[in-house]
């Protein structure tokens, strides 16, 4: 059996039982993030958000759910993302919110999406945000009708592409967190660079299903 789908048997069968983090990627970032205890003992408080990295199958193939965000004025403009976004009053769990974002962002029915474990939190200094992100799977996503003012494109990318051992390269850019411009590290998934808080979570990706960052 291919390793990347008995993996993906295995963590749909026994869940995710511990997590990796973001450490050795953060060493490979050259400047530090705040600990979860610092985050938790900020005021005000961060405000919590919850993503789904989806996994689903085309073909046969298992891909991973990406999307860009449309081109605006605010220090997440035209990023690669999970689908997700704030939690709400209402939602009485993050769990909730996850799948809540995910159909209103992807236009995706979101019921038959079982989800296999959340992965470590990602605290986003500019916007104050700390976000939970949620591994799921399913084997057929279905019609999808992306809401053209939260979704510029969605990417669907092949596993094994994410996972490959060239993926990760560096770049210079813009770094609102540390105010100048510095060399980061980034996923380049189909052309896309995927960096920042989405490359962190990618990261622990990558080192769940067995791949080196």
């Amino acid at each position: 059996m291919n390793p990347i789908v008995e993996r993906l048997r295995h963590l749909r069968q026994a869940g995710i039982n511990a997590l990796p983090g973001h450490d050795r990627f953060m060493e490979v970032s050259g400047y530090r993030r705040p600990s979860m205890q610092e985050v938790l003992r900020r005021e005000p408080p961060p405000r919590e958000s919850a993503v789904l990295a989806l996994i689903h199958e085309l073909e046969g193939v298992p891909h991973l759910l990406f999307m860009r965000r449309p081109e605006y004025d605010g220090v997440h403009s035209g990023q690669i993302a999970f689908p997700g976004g704030r939690r709400e009053p209402g939602d009485p769990a993050l769990e909730h919110t996850a799948r809540r974002e995910f159909k209103e962002e992807t236009g995706a029915d979101a019921s038959g999406i079982e989800l296999i474990g959340a992965l470590s939190r990602v605290y986003i200094p500019p916007s104050n945000s700390l976000v939970t992100p949620f591994l799921a799977f399913t084997p057929a996503l279905g019609a999808l009708s992306p809401d053209p003012r939260e979704v510029a494109e969605l990417i669907d990318a092949p596993l094994d592409h994410v996972l490959r051992p060239d993926a990760l390269r560096e770049g210079r850019r813009y770094v609102s967190a540390l105010g100048t411009h510095a060399i980061t590290p980034y996923y380049d998934v189909l052309g896309h660079e995927v960096w920042g808080a989405t490359a962190m979570m990618v990261a622990e990706l990558r080192v769940l299903f067995g791949a080196d960052l």
